[in-house]
């Protein structure tokens, strides 16, 4: 398993930390913090109108934002998840601006590792950005990641050397399917 018991109920919480994801080390804390996501706004020095993506244990978490899906989008997602496909999905929530930033829309990813799912599955979604500084090169080890942040973060779970590409990241429009960002995933 990623992580511990302890690293579950930090993150639960309220705390941000580092740890693997099925892509690259992200900089994680539960979506549903407010203060722990603008803490990693700060932490990575991000321009606050683009909002993070987040992990998924399953695509029932999408509920939890107040998502309702058509059933051909819903069966194209089940295509693409568990997976590192991140795909973009409206949501108009209030409640959720914060992680929207005003935009209507967030980005989610079901992470292919199971592991990484079944760690989601007890901590509820995360933001998981890239574990390094808006514009700086993405980390491929946790010493990497320790010179970016050092204590600004409440934990660190090493993962090994990670050098994998961001998600793809895609939305369904009219058109069909529009890709954002190319990563190692390519879309048929």
């Amino acid at each position: 398993m990623i992580g511990s018991e302890k690293e579950i109920e930090m993150l639960k919480n309220g705390a941000v930390g580092v740890m693997p994801t099925d892509t690259i080390y992200g900089l994680v804390a539960s979506a549903f913090f407010r203060r722990a996501v603008e803490r990693i706004y700060e932490l990575k020095s991000r321009d606050y109108d683009k909002p993070f993506i987040i992990l998924l244990s399953s695509i029932d978490d999408l509920k939890r934002f107040e998502i309702e899906i058509e059933d051909s989008i819903k069966n194209k997602l089940m295509e693409f998840w568990p997976g590192p496909v991140s795909v973009v999905l409206p949501c108009h929530s209030l409640e959720y601006k914060y992680l929207h930033r005003g935009g209507g829309a967030l980005a989610f990813r079901v992470p292919a590792d199971k592991d990484l799912r079944d760690f989601i599955s007890g901590t509820g979604p995360l933001v998981a950005p890239s574990a390094n500084p808006q514009g700086g090169a993405p980390a491929e080890n946790i010493e990497d990641v320790k010179k970016y942040f050092g204590a600004s973060v409440d934990f660190y779970i090493d993962g090994g050397e990670l050098k994998g590409d961001p998600s793809t990241l895609i939305k369904f429009g009219e058109d069909g399917i529009e890709i954002l960002r190319q990563g190692d995933y390519r879309i048929k």
